[in-house]
């Protein structure tokens, strides 16, 4: 039987490592004694799986074999307080060098835990001595930040630690500042096995072809608060935590502290118990604020992306992504902070409200980290565009006004499908509207009484309608704004003057019988 698929092994008391953890440091350990002393290794583990664990006992087992020091680096002050704890409860004494440390008896420590930039004054200042840290390891490598202090261990062993071997930047990747990659557990194995809980997601198909991409290959903040903020946008997400999240623990993600703070106002109008936070609150705020999200068990926490590393909580039930990125590393963590296990908490939720799950595929499924690591563009290249994936949207009427066409078994057409046989027929592009007109008409007459009704129904269909229209436009390859607003406007018209035309003759042939006088 191979390692990942052992029984569920009891879970750890005190510091006792679970049998894959021991498995991964065997695996690097030996790495570590065959290869040369610059060598740098990569080690992959998802989110919740323990990296920390595993590093802090490699720090622990390394020292005690090795008359060398270790060196561990992170990119946020939370992780490198984190890491010391974590580290001393090994059994590590270590010292954190931040702005504020006192170095005069660095003489007395054998391990030291390090902020990234903090580091690198210290170093260009000659303030620390490197000179006999025969270990580096590297928390959260993706991270592009760290790979200017590679310099000052051109003789040290580093291991790099992540759960996505993708680098932040296309144009560092990691295999340039790395010889090899090991990668550990998968999501499944862990899910199977008890050690993470398994995600359910509901996906909303959302309209984002109004978002623009910036220098850093992720969504703008300004054109992700233009489209999150919009009424529109915060009714959904208030209605979708209603629909599948009612009184649960939720962690929402937002691209942009406006977008947060929108957010924030439009749960609270709707009578439900919410916080937001940002990287501008004080060390007191957020401390206050992680509290009363821990202890209320219906807490709503909107926040914008500085509770994607190093913050934990197990009672999270629902994660909102309330936000569309392009980054898989950010996809996975984000999605990680609702994946702990917890008592009796086996399985959690995530709503998706920026077709992320279309675009990387479902949190877990069996990435080949290998071949993303040596070939990140190849994979890169492969991510479906907004595009893409919203040709294959089947946009169907809003649950609410659906609710208005019960009688009619189905609302849906296709215009994409219309448009294809017109062509295919020899016929003019124009019959694909006329035919969706008479479709709309259709089951506006299915649910009225009289024409008046009907008229009524065709103005709830204006979203639809542009809806049609767009998808249209792409069908005949034109979408000036003029012409889109004309077509949209004409359309409008037309429905309006087919059911004063055509009520009674349709009514009729409907119902069988004719409309009331």
């Amino acid at each position: 039987m191979s390692q990942t698929n052992q029984v569920i092994q009891e879970k750890k008391t005190d510091k006792e490592l679970y049998q894959y953890q021991q498995g991964a440091i065997s695996r690097i350990f030996e790495k570590f004694d065959n290869a040369p002393d610059d060598y740098h290794l990569l080690y992959q583990l998802p989110t919740g799986g323990g990296k920390t664990v595993i590093f802090s006992e490699m720090v622990r087992q390394y020292l005690k074999n090795h008359d060398k020091k270790v060196l561990v680096m992170t990119h946020r002050i939370e992780l490198c307080n984190q890491t010391s704890k974590m580290l001393t409860s090994f059994g590590v004494t270590n010292k954190v060098v931040n702005s504020k440390a006192n170095l005069d008896d660095q003489a007395d420590y054998s391990c030291f835990v390090a902020m990234v930039e903090t580091l690198n004054n210290r170093l260009n200042d000659n303030k620390l001595d490197i000179s006999d840290v025969g270990l580096v390891i590297i928390d959260e490598a993706h991270y592009n930040s760290f790979t200017k202090l590679f310099k000052f261990f051109e003789k040290s062993f580093i291991l790099g630690v992540t759960a996505t071997p993708l680098s932040s930047n296309k144009e560092l990747p990691m295999k340039d500042n790395y010889n090899e990659l090991i990668a550990g557990e998968t999501i499944e194995n862990l899910i199977e096995n008890e050690f993470l809980a398994r995600c359910e997601t509901y996906a909303y198909d959302m309209g984002l072809t109004s978002l623009e991409v910036g220098s850093n290959g992720d969504y703008t903040v300004k054109s992700s608060e233009d489209l999150y903020t919009s009424p529109a946008m915060l009714q959904k997400t208030v209605d979708a935590y209603k629909k599948h999240a009612l009184g649960k623990k939720a962690l929402i993600f937002n691209n942009g502290i406006s977008t947060s703070i929108s957010v924030y106002y439009a749960f609270r109008e709707a009578g439900l118990p919410i916080m937001h936070l940002d990287n501008t609150a004080t060390k007191k705020q957020r401390k206050q604020i992680l509290d009363w999200f821990h202890e209320t068990p219906d807490a709503i926490l909107t926040s914008v992306s500085i509770l994607t590393t190093g913050f934990d909580e197990p009672t999270i039930d629902t994660i909102i992504l309330n936000r569309a990125t392009k980054s898989l590393t950010l996809y996975y963590q984000m999605i990680g902070r609702g994946s702990r296990i917890l008592n009796n908490k086996s399985k959690f939720t995530v709503i998706d409200l920026g077709n992320n799950l279309y675009r990387f595929g479902p949190w877990g499924a069996d990435l080949d980290w290998e071949l993303i690591f040596k070939s990140p563009n190849w994979y890169a290249d492969r991510i479906k565009s907004d595009e893409a994936i919203e040709a294959n949207f089947k946009h169907e009427l809003d649950d609410e006004i659906k609710g208005e066409f019960s009688k009619s078994e189905d609302t849906y057409f296709d215009i994409k499908q219309t448009y294809k046989d017109a062509v295919d027929a020899g016929e003019s592009s124009k019959v694909v509207l006329e035919r969706s007109i008479e479709q709309h008409a259709k089951i506006c007459i299915e649910n009225s009484e009289d024409v008046y009704d009907a008229l009524g129904l065709a103005k709830l269909l204006k979203g639809d309608i542009n809806m049609r229209i767009e998808i249209y436009a792409k069908c005949i390859s034109k979408s000036t704004h003029n012409f889109l607003k004309w077509l949209k406007d004409d359309y409008q018209k037309k429905l309006n003057s087919y059911l004063r035309t055509n009520f009674d003759e349709k009514f009729e042939e409907i119902h069988g019988y004719p409309p009331e006088d």
